[in-house]
C-alpha cells in the first residue's frame, strides 16, 4: 500500500489480511494493461537512467509513485470530460462498479470480496439503494416461477 508522509511516498503493508487479494480482471482490462505495459517500456527507454524501477503499474513520468491529486484532478477529469460524463472523485469509480455489479445481479458476497470489505453487511449497508431494484427483479423472477415458467 502506498502512503504519503512528510518525507515522501512509502510502501506499507495493507491494513488488514483481506486487503491483500486477487481481483479478476475483464478481458478488456487485460488488453488495456498489455498496451499500457508496452507504452511504459517505451517511456522507460526514453527517460533512461532517470527511471526509478519500483515495479509500479501506474508510475509518474520517471517511475516513481504517481501523485493522487494529479491522478484525480488532471487525468480522471480529462477522461470524464472527453466522455461528456459528470465529474466524480476517483474513489467514486469503486462505488460505481459495485452499484453496477449489484444491479446486474452479482451476488453481494462476491462484490464484497472484490471491494475487500470484511463483512458482506458493510457492502449491503453501503449499497442498499440498489436493493429496491433487485427486490423488484426478484419479484418478477418469482412470478415467473409461480406461473410455471423457467
Amino acid at each position: 500500500m502506498l502512503s504519503w508522509t512528510k518525507e515522501g511516498p512509502i510502501f506499507t503493508a495493507p491494513k488488514t489480511k483481506k486487503s491483500r487479494r486477487n481481483v479478476e480482471l475483464t478481458k478488456s482490462a487485460i488488453a488495456h494493461f498489455r498496451r499500457h505495459r508496452t507504452r511504459q517500456r517505451e517511456q522507460r527507454l526514453a527517460v533512461g537512467d532517470s527511471w526509478q524501477d519500483l515495479d509500479l503499474v501506474f508510475p509518474n513520468e520517471i517511475g516513481r509513485p504517481m501523485d493522487g491529486t494529479n491522478l484525480s484532478e488532471r487525468d480522471l477529469r480529462r477522461v470524464l470530460d472527453r466522455g461528456s460524463l459528470p465529474r466524480i472523485r476517483f474513489h467514486d469509480l469503486r462505488h460505481t462498479a459495485a452499484t453496477i455489479l449489484l444491479g446486474r445481479g452479482v451476488h453481494p458476497k462476491i462484490v464484497s470480496e472484490m471491494l475487500g470489505h470484511a463483512d458482506v453487511r458493510v457492502t449491503l449497508d453501503l449499497y442498499s439503494h440498489v436493493t429496491p431494484t433487485m427486490h423488484r427483479e426478484a419479484a418478477v423472477v418469482f412470478d415467473k416461477v409461480l406461473e410455471g415458467e423457467r
